[in-house]
């Protein structure tokens, strides 16, 4: 009789993936990684700047020079305040990022946990979560914003909470979807068969595999948690005076379109780069790091 087959399952599993310097050899080749790259890092350069330096102070109104065209003072011009537009699109980068990033952790943190657990347990949990994802998916951000203001009022929390909230099913669904391919391979089936609990296999075998389309994804959804809080801030529901904002920039130059149309192109424009910039990021990340497209390439 021949010995009985074992399979180790204690041991990490081997997980091929491509050493750190051939990846990086490989990104700088990828166009759309090395341009959303750029991108995103000028974005984030320019909000890491407004910290410690800004042409002007953002907050400081001068009435007397309102709209003056683009000089050697004013690089950009000012806005209807006397505002410089430099100086507020710095500080608008600061705030647009720290919405995106605290939007994304709380849709991220609670997406990716009830996703895990659906895909765990099954049954009348995974009904009930999903369900509750789909009930969470009916309203948008805007629309969670409205009714939160009107019970907390505007701000730059509400719209955090509301877009964080707008973030979670899309995460959940992705999360549990992933995971269930992930349940059905081999080797945590020969996990399972170990003697091993649904937890410690969610953490040590199913979370690292899809840690690649979660990575891509949180780009995504941070290039849509940016165009939120712009939303949100032009029509008032987002970050409030004297706080600069992007959408605050927009919601402003909406009456001077005539007059000064390029108050509005300057915190467009920034809202077009960051969230290409992200989108361009996203692309090029997918492709790294799928496997069957790293090979064709």
């Amino acid at each position: 009789m021949s010995a009985p087959l074992t399979t180790s399952v204690d041991a990490p599993i081997a997980t091929r993936r491509p050493p750190a310097r051939t990846f990086w050899a490989r990104a700088l080749r990828h166009r759309s990684f090395v341009l959303g790259g750029a991108l995103s890092l000028l974005v984030l350069a320019s909000a890491l700047l407004s910290l410690v330096w800004t042409p002007w102070s953002p907050y400081e109104i001068d009435i007397a020079s309102k709209l003056r065209p683009p000089s050697a003072a004013h690089w950009l011009g000012t806005d209807s305040f006397g505002r410089d537009i430099v100086s507020l699109l710095l500080a608008g980068a600061r705030s647009t990022i720290l919405v995106g990033i605290i939007a994304v952790s709380i849709g991220l943190t609670f997406g990716v946990c009830l996703g895990l657990i659906a895909s765990a347990k099954r049954g009348w949990t995974e009904e009930i979560i999903m369900r509750f994802s789909d009930f969470t998916f009916a309203f948008p951000a805007v629309l969670s914003a409205i009714m939160l203001a009107a019970v907390v009022g505007p701000g730059m929390v509400t719209s955090i909470i509301a877009i964080g909230i707008f973030q979670i099913p899309t995460l959940t669904r992705l999360t549990r979807g992933s995971a269930n391919a992930i349940w059905a391979r081999e080797f945590v089936l020969a996990a399972r068969a170990s003697g091993k609990g649904k937890f410690r296999i969610t953490i040590e075998h199913v979370l690292p595999n899809i840690l690649s389309i979660l990575i891509v994804q949180v780009t995504i959804q941070f290039a849509l948690a940016i165009l939120a809080e712009a939303a949100l801030s032009y029509l008032g529901l987002g970050t409030q005076p004297p706080q600069p904002s992007w959408g605050r920039m927009l919601n402003d130059a909406q009456t001077l379109l005539f007059q000064s149309p390029m108050l509005a192109v300057y915190p467009g424009a920034a809202i077009a780069i960051a969230v290409l910039g992200l989108n361009l990021l996203g692309d090029g990340l997918r492709d790294l790091l799928d496997p069957r497209l790293a090979r064709e390439r």
